[in-house]
């Protein structure tokens, strides 16, 4: 045989031995492989399923601590009542029913009911009050009128004084000319007879004899007997409504009161606030801007339905140069008046808006008739002497005054009292 064809049989053999070797190796680290990696992902989903064990065995344990936590609660719980019920009085039996969540709202936001200041407690107070007040006018004319010798320049700054005071210029006159003819003033007179001289001329134009009780108060008063309060806008008309109803509340009188303001953003709500507080009911519209006529009537058909003692209807604030609103409260009479007569109109004046609120009421009168004029804001004006200007003006008298933010800072006029405190 030819040597190059044993060498390469030998070749052949030999690459074949080395590929079956190869071959062998390369499926051996194979397989190796393959081995390792199944091993790790067992090892991993071991690991996972161990851990995903303990998790549920501790929310169970969670869940059952939970459970014996809240059986603990119930029964301690229950145990409360228990000791609560066993030991409370027959006057004091435990509820059978839940109270509703509202029910506490309720009670706390409905205000006791009050007793208001009796009458006369009211008018030694208010008195002393105007003497402290800045209504100083019967001071100024005492301090001229003492003097040994009255001159033609006294006798001016007297009048001035007035004046200023809004007496009038009529009322001013007239108790001048009185006055200079007085020899008590006139003469060297002691300061005392000077001051009881003035106390007397000053009664008389106040008017210490007038009747200045409200028609609801009279012997014969209609029953129910109507109010209906009126003036310009800011007079305080609707708080003084609410002082009125505790002053005739305090008089032993069912009183009853017509939200006729529909104007007035939450006049309707303030007006509710004052009754509350003494238990007077309100009637009022259910919508803003409702007609004001048909709340008056409603307030007069319910009071006479209530066989109330007195209605008190509150109307809005308006000017006296708008002819329209005044021709309003023409309306709201006459419809109340279907039901129910009109005893009073009382007329809320500003004192510290002087001789203006003499315009005012001029017009208001001529609009709906006015029997009577409520004085606020007295204790805040050195304009004292409209009292005795509007009576003059009028015809009508000064039946109630206010001094006072107060809820019983209401009170009848008492002429003297008034005398008295701006001489003081």
């Amino acid at each position: 045989m030819d040597t190059n064809v044993i060498i390469a049989i030998v070749a052949v053999v030999v690459i074949a031995a080395l590929l079956a070797i190869g071959g062998w190796w390369f499926g051996k680290s194979r397989k190796s492989a393959v081995d390792k990696s199944t091993e790790a992902a067992k090892a991993k989903a071991d690991a996972r399923l161990a851990t995903e064990k303990s998790a549920a065995q501790s929310a169970a344990a969670s869940a059952e601590n939970a459970e014996k936590t809240k059986e603990t609660a119930e029964s301690a719980a229950t145990e409360a009542v228990e000791s609560a019920t066993s030991s409370a009085t027959p006057e004091s039996p435990v509820a059978t029913e839940p109270t509703p969540v509202g029910s506490a709202v309720t009670e706390s936001a409905t205000p006791a009911v009050e007793t208001p200041e009796a009458a006369g407690t009211r008018m030694q107070r208010l008195k002393a009050r105007l003497s402290k007040s800045g209504n100083p006018f019967g001071k100024a004319l005492f301090d001229i009128l003492a003097k040994d010798n009255l001159s033609e320049a006294d006798w001016e700054d007297v009048e001035d004084t007035l004046l200023l005071a809004d007496v009038g210029a009529d009322a001013s006159a007239q108790l001048v000319d009185d006055l200079r003819t007085d020899a008590r003033i006139t003469g060297k007179a002691d300061p005392a007879e000077v001051r009881a001289t003035l106390k007397e001329k000053l009664l008389d134009l106040v008017g210490r004899d007038t009747d200045r009780r409200l028609n609801a108060e009279k012997p014969g008063a209609a029953k129910p007997s109507v109010i209906i309060m009126v003036g310009v806008n800011g007079t305080g008309k609707t708080t003084t409504a609410g002082k009125l109803s505790r002053l005739l509340v305090a008089e032993n009188k069912q009183v009853m009161m017509g939200a006729a303001d529909t104007f007035r953003a939450a006049a309707a709500d303030q007006l509710e606030t004052w009754g509350a507080r003494v238990n007077v009911p309100v009637v009022r519209s259910d919508k803003d801007g409702a007609d004001p006529a048909s709340v008056a009537f409603e307030a007069s058909a319910k009071a006479k339905e209530a066989n109330a003692d007195v209605l008190i209807i509150d109307t809005a604030g308006r000017l006296q140069n708008k002819s329209n609103l005044m021709d309003e409260l023409g309306k709201i009479r006459r419809v109340t008046e279907k039901n129910l007569p009109v005893d009073e109109v009382l007329l809320v004046l500003d004192a510290t808006t002087g001789q203006n609120g003499m315009t005012q009421a001029k017009v208001f009168a001529e609009a709906i008739g006015i029997t009577g004029v409520v004085l606020s804001k007295l204790d805040g004006s050195a304009k004292g002497g409209i009292v005795i200007s509007v009576q003059k003006e009028l015809g009508v008298p000064v039946k109630l005054v206010g001094l006072g933010e107060g809820p019983d800072d209401l009170a009848p006029f008492d002429p003297e009292g008034f005398v008295d405190g701006i001489l003081a």
